[in-house]
């Protein structure tokens, strides 16, 4: 088990850790962002990996985009927003698709 403060590393041996919440310190609605970075025995550092942990509502509905993480240049991709839920056991019934340009 291991709190989390955000941008400060939990160090462990083991290649699984519980993200320890409760009532009081529970993580807000939306997307967060969990980083990995391993070290082997030789003290090398791998490179960061990410990944993002949806905390849903139970009243509204979630929407989840899955894209490609690269595509070439001028070539046609999908967006999939299949895996999108409605936790409060609604069925999602409608998709609003908006480009937001670039970061």
């Amino acid at each position: 088990m291991a709190e989390f403060i955000i941008n400060q590393e939990v160090k462990t041996e083991t290649p699984t850790v519980e993200v320890t919440l409760s009532a009081d310190s529970a993580l807000p609605l939306g997307r967060h962002t969990f980083r990995l970075v391993v070290v082997d025995d030789s003290g090398n550092s791998s490179i960061a990996d990410d990944v993002i942990v949806i905390v849903a509502d139970t009243e509204n509905p979630t929407a989840v985009l899955n894209a490609p993480r690269s595509v070439d240049f001028a070539t046609s991709f999908n967006l999939d927003g299949s895996r999108s839920f409605d936790a409060g056991g609604g069925r999602v019934v409608t998709y609003l698709w908006t480009y937001m340009g670039q970061p």
